[in-house]
């Protein structure tokens, strides 16, 4: 339901993309009317088919019903006028990984949103603090940072900046739980907690392929017989994508000038050749195979 408890009836997705089409499915399950702001017509309607097929995913395996569906739908409509978020209670970026596109956007934000809006960045890499320094309302600024795939992952990152209110925190903490999602409180540091962690995993799994340690396939399943985990680092990077983990990467390294944060060369390589994973079908997996064979990548 709708967190009406903490003033949050009306909630604003800057981006349709993957993330933010996952976010406003999430927002208006929960009784929340929700707006998506994108560039242009075409991208406003492929967000909205992938929350259709997101929603046919979760009819299919017993965790939504029609009516689930068709009563979130009628809480989302699609704009591509900044000028529809002025209403908004929240207003949860979800945008290309790039500061200045970011600050860009939340500064024209700043000027059309009501002084108690929260703004809250969905970014996994970038610090709260510089992006809020674009607005005049650092007080009101939150990092919010959801998984992949949204509507599937509990966790949300609640990022504390130093200017950050308390008050703004408890709200956005409140809200996520709205969501039916677990927060974790973070401070704002690159990568906050889990990426923190996991970004060196990932590279540390690359280098030890560099190296000759073992074939991709042995590492993944090492990984999952070994340490249990669900997928192995080299699916995982293909799941999240080559050039997202590439950025991703080049940002921490930026910030805390650390070795393990720093891109391997052959990940930058993969990302020259297009190979990004899943979504362009090639990384370090063959996906237009079934089951997708691991790649000869010439290590």
């Amino acid at each position: 339901m709708s967190d009406t408890q903490n003033g949050i009836r009306v909630v604003a997705v800057l981006g349709g993309g993957l993330m933010g089409s996952g976010i406003a499915q999430v927002c208006a399950a929960s009784g929340y009317a929700t707006t998506v702001r994108e560039v242009s017509d075409e991208l406003c309607e492929r967000s909205r088919a992938a929350i259709l097929r997101s929603f046919d995913r979760a009819i299919e395996k017993g965790k939504a019903t029609g009516a689930d569906k068709e009563a979130a739908l009628k809480l989302i409509r699609f704009t591509t006028s900044l000028n529809d978020l002025a209403s908004a209670d929240i207003v949860i970026e979800a945008v290309v990984e790039d500061l200045a596109v970011k600050s860009e956007m939340f500064a024209e934000l700043d000027k059309l949103c009501g002084p108690d809006t929260i703004f809250a960045s969905n970014t996994s890499s970038l610090t709260i603090g510089e992006i809020a320094a674009a607005t005049s309302r650092a007080d009101r600024f939150v990092g919010m940072h959801f998984f992949n795939p949204v509507p599937a992952m509990k966790l949300v990152e609640v990022v504390r900046a130093i200017k950050t209110s308390s008050g703004t925190v408890e709200r956005s903490l409140a809200f996520v739980r709205s969501l039916g999602k677990e927060p974790i409180r973070a401070h704002d540091n690159s990568g906050f907690v889990v990426n923190l962690l996991l970004v060196p995993y990932m590279i540390d799994a690359i280098r030890a392929l560099e190296s000759g340690v073992a074939s991709i396939a042995d590492i993944d399943k090492g990984m999952m017989l070994g340490a249990g985990y669900p997928m192995g680092p080299f699916t995982l990077l293909d799941f999240v994508g080559l050039d997202t983990t590439y950025r991703i990467a080049e940002i921490m390294y930026d910030e805390y000038r650390e070795s393990r944060y720093a891109p391997p060369p052959l990940l930058k390589r993969m990302v020259i050749a297009g190979m990004y994973g899943r979504k362009s079908g090639m990384g370090f997996y063959d996906y237009s195979k079934t089951p997708p064979v691991p790649n000869d990548l010439g290590v």
